[in-house]
């Protein structure tokens, strides 16, 4: 989301995860891993982010997601809530 140094720093995640062997799945499939780089630079790019947490969390409610990039630097307690929410420890 956001920037072209997030599209960036997004391909370069994708190409080294690739490169130590895990598969890239089209973001509709269920994956195991979520990696969602965020912008927070309008109320839109952070409900967007928000949008698209719940969605990894939806599709694999077991999956690990790591959301990095400037939402998450700003507000990695809205991010905890959404991801943490209905879980049972």
């Amino acid at each position: 989301l956001g920037c072209k140094l997030n599209y960036s720093e997004t391909s370069t995640i994708s190409r080294n995860l690739i490169h130590n062997g895990f598969e890239k799945v089209d973001y509709q499939d269920t994956a195991d891993i979520y990696v969602i780089n965020t912008c927070s630079v309008t109320d839109n790019a952070d409900k967007e982010a928000r949008k698209l947490i719940r969605q990894a969390k939806r599709l694999n409610p077991l999956s690990s997601i790591a959301v990095i990039g400037c939402y998450a630097q700003l507000k990695p307690e809205e991010i905890a809530a959404i991801i943490l929410k209905d879980e049972q420890f």
